[in-house]
C-alpha cells in the first residue's frame, strides 16, 4: 500500500466538487471549500514553522474544522497528535509534554485543560468562533488570511500521527502511525462496509479516537458526506441521524443501549440508515437481540481492532450474524479483514489448535511503526514480525474469532482461569441491567475471586443474590462472582467506550473486605 493521505481528499473534489463534504449544525462545505480550507490552512501552519514531523495536538470537540485538521496537518508536512478530551489536565500535560508538539489546536470547550506549567508550543490555535484568548491565533483568520501552498505529500512509512492509547494501563502510549498504515485500513473499510459517494456517515463517536478516524478517511476518499455533532447523547444521535438521512455511523455498545433506553427511540425515522458498526468494547447479548429486535432490516458489522492496527483487525459482516442469533457466533468479531494475518498462539509464539484459547497476534499493513518514545515497550509488542495484541481469544474451523478477554483482565481463582466477558455477557442478560463490569478482587485462599460491578437501569431495581443465581443457570459455579456491588453511578469508561477496569481493581483491592473462603 503506497501513498498519502491527502490523496483521498484531493481525489473528493476532483470527482464531487460541488457534493456536500460536511454538515455541523447548520454550516454546510463542498469539497472544493473543504480542499481550499486544507491548502490555505497548511500555508499558515507552515509559516509558523511547522517542519516535516513536527506534531500538532488537537484538543477539540468533533467538528467540521476537525475533519479538516486531518487532511491540513499532512498536507503541510507535520503529524496529528488527538487528544482525548476526557482525560484530565494532569494527563492531556503528560502526552504534551512527551509529544512535544509544535503547534497546539483548541476549543472553547477544552481549553480548562491546558493548565499552566504545560509545555509552551511555538503556537496555539483557537477553533472557537469568538475572540480567542490572549497568545491564542484564530483559526478562521489564518484560513482567511492564508496562501494555499503545495501538498507536502508525505507518504507511506512517513509519520502520519501518534495516536495515545486510552490509558487504560497506567500512562498512555504514544502509537505512531504511517500513510500506509492509515491508508491501508481506510481501503479495508470501503468494501467492508459499502462506502460509496452517496454515504452520509455520522460522527457520532469522538473524532479524536482512530475507531472513528478509519471511516473519516474512507469516507473522504470516496467523496461522500461527513455529518459532525459535537459530542454523544442520544437525543443528539438519534436527531442527526433523522434529519440529514445518515446512511451509516460506527458507535460503542454503551453508546447504542443509551439510544435503545431512549422514550422516544421509535418515533425517530431512521430509514435511511444502513448500517452500523460497533466494536471497542464486547456488545451484551441482551443489548444486541434488543437492537436487531427493534432495527430488524438494519445491517450490523462488529469489528475488533486497537489503536496499534490503525485500528481495524477483523469484522463479522452482517450476512454471518443474522442466521446464528442464537448460536455463540453471535459474540464473534468474525475474520481476519483482507490485507491483515492473524493467529492464536501461546506464551512462545506457537499457534495453538483450533478452539483454543492463546494471544492474538497479527501482522499486516495496517501495523504500527512503534511507541513514541518507548524503545522497549515497542520491542515487547512488535515480535518475530507478529504484533502481540494482549487479547486473549480462539478460532473457530471456519477461521471466525472470538475475543473472550484482555489477557490482563482474565481472573485466576483456586488455578482456575475465568474470563470476566464471559460472566459479564451472562449478567447482562439479567433484566434491568445498564452496566456491568467483572473484576478479580484479592482472596487469601483461591488467589482472587470474582466480583461484579452492575449499575441498574433507572427503572430497575436489582438485588446482588438474584443476580448470582441467573448466573448459576448460565455459567459453571466456580465463574459466579462471590461478590456483586449494585452502583448507581457510571463505570469509568475510556475514550473508546471500554470500561476503565484497572481503575476498579485499584479501588476494590483498596477498600472490598476480603471474601470469606
Amino acid at each position: 500500500m503506497h501513498g498519502y493521505l491527502t490523496q483521498g481528499l484531493r481525489r473528493a473534489a476532483q470527482t464531487n466538487r460541488s457534493g456536500i463534504a460536511t454538515i455541523f449544525g447548520e454550516r454546510q462545505r463542498s469539497w472544493s471549500e473543504v480542499l481550499a480550507r486544507v491548502a490555505r490552512f497548511a500555508g499558515a501552519l507552515r509559516g509558523l514553522g511547522l517542519e516535516p514531523d513536527d506534531r500538532v495536538a488537537i484538543l477539540a470537540l468533533n467538528s467540521d474544522d476537525y475533519l479538516e485538521l486531518h487532511y491540513s496537518v499532512p498536507w503541510a508536512g507535520g503529524a496529528l497528535v488527538p487528544i482525548n478530551t476526557r482525560l484530565a489536565a494532569a494527563e492531556v500535560r503528560y502526552i504534551l509534554e512527551d509529544s512535544a508538539p509544535t503547534v497546539v489546536v483548541c476549543d472553547d470547550a477544552c481549553l480548562s485543560l491546558l493548565t499552566q506549567g504545560t509545555l509552551e508550543p511555538r503556537a496555539k490555535i483557537y477553533l472557537g468562533a469568538g475572540q480567542p484568548p490572549d497568545g491564542w491565533l484564530a483559526y478562521e483568520k489564518l484560513i482567511a488570511e492564508g496562501s494555499e501552498v503545495e501538498d507536502a505529500q508525505r507518504r507511506d512509512n512517513d509519520l502520519a500521527g501518534i495516536f495515545y492509547t486510552g490509558g487504560s494501563t497506567g500512562k498512555a502510549k504514544g502509537v505512531m502511525l504511517s500513510h500506509d498504515n492509515l491508508i491501508s485500513n481506510a481501503m479495508n473499510a470501503i468494501p467492508l462496509v459499502g462506502y460509496d459517494r452517496t454515504s452520509r456517515y455520522l460522527h457520532a463517536a469522538p473524532m479524536f479516537h482512530l475507531a472513528d478516524g478509519m471511516a473519516t478517511f474512507a469516507i473522504t476518499m470516496v467523496g461522500g458526506t461527513h455529518v459532525m455533532i459535537a459530542k454523544f447523547d442520544a437525543q443528539a444521535c438519534l436527531d442527526a441521524l433523522a434529519r440529514h438521512q445518515v446512511t451509516n455511523v460506527t458507535l460503542v455498545p454503551a453508546m447504542i443501549a443509551m439510544m435503545l433506553d431512549h422514550p422516544d427511540v421509535r418515533t425517530f425515522d431512521l430509514s435511511a440508515l444502513r448500517q452500523i458498526q460497533f466494536g471497542a468494547a464486547p456488545m451484551p447479548e441482551a443489548t444486541l437481540r434488543r437492537a436487531l429486535a427493534l432495527w430488524p432490516d438494519l445491517l450490523w458489522l462488529h469489528g475488533w481492532g486497537m489503536t496499534e492496527i490503525s485500528p481495524i483487525g477483523s469484522a463479522l459482516p452482517h450476512d454471518l450474524r443474522r442466521p446464528a442469533v442464537a448460536g455463540a457466533r453471535m459474540r464473534s468479531c468474525g475474520h481476519a479483514v483482507l490485507n491483515c494475518e492473524i493467529k492464536i498462539a501461546d506464551a512462545e509464539g506457537n499457534e495453538v489448535p483450533r478452539g483454543t484459547v492463546g494471544e492474538l497476534l497479527i501482522r499486516g499493513p495496517n501495523v504500527m511503526l512503534g511507541y513514541w518514545n518507548k524503545p522497549e515497550e515497542t520491542a515487547a509488542a512488535l515480535r518475530d514480525g507478529w504484533l502481540h495484541t494482549g487479547d486473549a481469544a480462539h478460532m473457530d474451523e471456519d477461521g471466525l474469532i472470538t475475543i473472550v478477554d484482555r489477557l490482563k483482565d482474565m481472573i485466576i481463582s483456586g488455578g482456575e482461569n475465568i474470563y470476566s466477558t464471559e460472566v459479564e455477557s451472562a449478567i447482562s442478560l439479567y433484566p434491568g441491567v445498564a452496566q456491568v463490569a467483572v473484576i478479580g478482587v484479592p482472596h487469601a485462599r483461591w488467589g482472587e475471586t470474582v466480583h461484579a460491578v452492575v449499575v441498574p437501569r433507572a427503572d430497575a431495581q436489582l438485588d446482588p443474590e438474584a443476580i448470582r443465581t441467573h448466573c448459576r443457570g448460565l455459567i459453571a459455579g466456580y465463574k459466579v462472582p462471590r461478590s456483586v456491588e449494585i452502583r448507581t453511578s457510571p463505570l469509568p469508561l475510556s475514550g473508546s467506550g471500554k470500561v476503565l477496569k484497572p481503575a476498579l481493581r485499584q479501588e476494590y483491592a483498596l477498600t472490598l473486605p476480603l471474601p470469606s473462603p
